[in-house]
């Protein structure tokens, strides 16, 4: 009896691995999936309002009236405003950041408009996806709550560059998607909001 448990104590010990590996995949396919419905919303939003929403910064879940400052633009997902589920599939609220010109309710942006965020493959910066994006979302996976990586890190330093690579077990785990200004101008003149 005792060797057949432990006969059944070895080969559970060899699935659970396999098990959380599989439950994290799902939860990220489900977080990629939100931060797809997230990115349409925001589409959506400026259709409808001319200007993206500014972040959220005091976790009411709504953007906030101006985004003039750094500080100002880069928060939470105001998902009350974009009519999207408040957390992703790890439980937590989406970073969101926008260039300012982008949320600017007075001035609408143009064709001519640029966006300003850096999407890069380390946290040095030395490689860019993107140095143009208008708007990013950002998942900080499910180790957020602990010591993030230094990659990790500059996703949450509060500025507008961001990193964006692939999955690393044990390490970087965050989902970065963003919204290229050329996306939004082919909407908006879809949409007839733009010339």
């Amino acid at each position: 009896m005792a060797i057949v448990l432990a006969i059944v104590a070895l080969l559970l010990g060899g699935l659970l691995p396999t098990l959380s590996g599989q439950i994290e995949q799902q939860r990220r396919n489900e977080t990629s999936k939100y931060m797809g419905e997230v990115r349409d919303a925001l589409l959506g939003y400026a259709m409808a309002n001319d200007t993206l929403p500014c972040p959220d910064t005091n976790g009411d879940g709504t953007a906030e009236a101006t985004c003039t400052t750094v500080a100002q633009q880069v928060g939470t997902l105001p998902y009350k405003d974009l009519g999207v589920t408040d957390k992703d599939a790890h439980g937590s609220v989406l970073v969101y950041a926008v260039t300012k010109a982008f949320a600017d309710s007075t001035t609408p942006f143009t064709l001519g408009t640029a966006g300003t965020m850096r999407i890069c493959t380390t946290a040095a910066c030395t490689a860019n996806l993107t140095n143009k994006a208008v708007a990013v979302i950002v998942s900080r996976g499910a180790n957020w709550a602990s010591t993030p990586s230094t990659d990790e890190a500059e996703n949450t330093d509060g500025d507008t560059d961001f990193v964006s690579h692939d999955f690393v077990q044990d390490g970087f785990d965050d989902l970065v998607v963003w919204l290229s200004p050329n996306i939004l101008f082919n909407r908006m003149v879809a949409a007839g909001k733009l010339p």
